[in-house]
């Protein structure tokens, strides 16, 4: 959607609430009281109530939404703007755009649209032929942190996240010449780098059945127990570009994503700017349905 589209579908408050509400009559509501999927419409108080014990719903509640003092209007714009483009924008810059005074409410209003996004991309296993590696991402240290010196591994400034593709190895007949050809992707922020700790991401993230390749890394040891089958290769410049590639070119993709929108990432938001980065990712080929995609993910925040 271009914005002379969303001008012209968007004009005003109405005309957003009016989308929200017909958006979330098609995926339905249930009540927070007794569960019944029943629902009169209220329109004088823009809420539904329950047919079977009256209590009320209101159009935000249930939502992302929910709680939030700003208008419909403006998370529509910014829904507009963070669908817009797959590089996206920093708060700030939302901030601007939107003419608002204030920084807090737009921050935690983008913060809550990222959550929303990884909350759906969560309900999805990735299957069949997976590629999975590490990327070490640059986050904002302390002062302490940094006079601890410390290199390589758990290094200041350096968190490390599992990066998941599916991937399937194409041969062209004629020319013999190998390929990779990706599909969905997922990214997880590890805690430390045990392999408990990827046995747990692991196992949240991909479908038992799959084939995973990976490099040989002692923090993959018990891979084999959760999945079909696991394959290794040593880590070098032929794995990178051919068993790894689709990996490693989202890894890179995305680092260049953050440094240049946000310069710097606290280590405790770094999961949500991912979620943001592989949501978009995952749907690069939706166009314009990208900004319905992300309406419904407000909506189904919480389900």
């Amino acid at each position: 959607m271009d914005i002379f589209s969303f001008t012209t579908h968007f004009s005003d408050e109405q005309s957003c609430r009016e989308h929200f509400k017909g958006e979330r009559d098609k995926l339905g509501v249930i009540c927070h009281r007794c569960g019944h999927d029943q629902h009169y419409w209220i329109k004088s108080r823009w809420s539904y109530e329950c047919k079977a014990c009256r209590s009320r719903t209101s159009l935000r509640s249930g939502t992302i939404m929910q709680d939030s003092n700003l208008s419909f209007l403006v998370w529509y714009k910014t829904m507009f703007l963070m669908s817009v483009t797959k590089k996206g924008f920093s708060s700030k810059e939302i901030q601007k755009q939107l003419g608002l005074k204030r920084y807090e409410p737009v921050w935690a209003m983008v913060h809550k649209l990222r959550k929303a996004m990884g909350n759906r991309d969560s309900r999805y296993t990735l299957e069949g032929m997976i590629e999975m590696d590490e990327g070490y991402f640059t986050v904002e240290s302390t002062e302490i942190e940094k006079n601890k010196g410390k290199r390589g591994r758990g290094a200041a400034g350096k968190q490390n996240v599992a990066v998941m593709a599916e991937s399937t190895p194409l041969e062209d007949l004629e020319t013999g010449k190998k390929e990779r050809q990706c599909r969905y992707f997922k990214a997880k922020v590890l805690k430390g780098h045990s392999s408990q700790e990827v046995d747990h991401v692991l196992q949240s993230s991909i479908d038992e059945q799959s084939i995973v390749f990976s490099d040989q890394s002692t923090s993959y040891v018990n891979i084999a127990d959760y999945i079909e089958l696991h394959i290794t290769e040593k880590s070098n410049k032929q794995t990178t570009n051919e068993t790894l590639k689709w990996v490693h070119i989202t890894i890179s993709n995305a680092k260049r994503t953050f440094l240049g929108n946000y310069h710097k990432i606290k280590g405790k938001y770094l999961q949500l700017y991912l979620d943001e980065f592989v949501y978009k990712l995952n749907r690069r080929y939706f166009g314009d349905k990208l900004f319905d995609r992300l309406v419904i993910a407000n909506i189904t925040a919480y389900d």
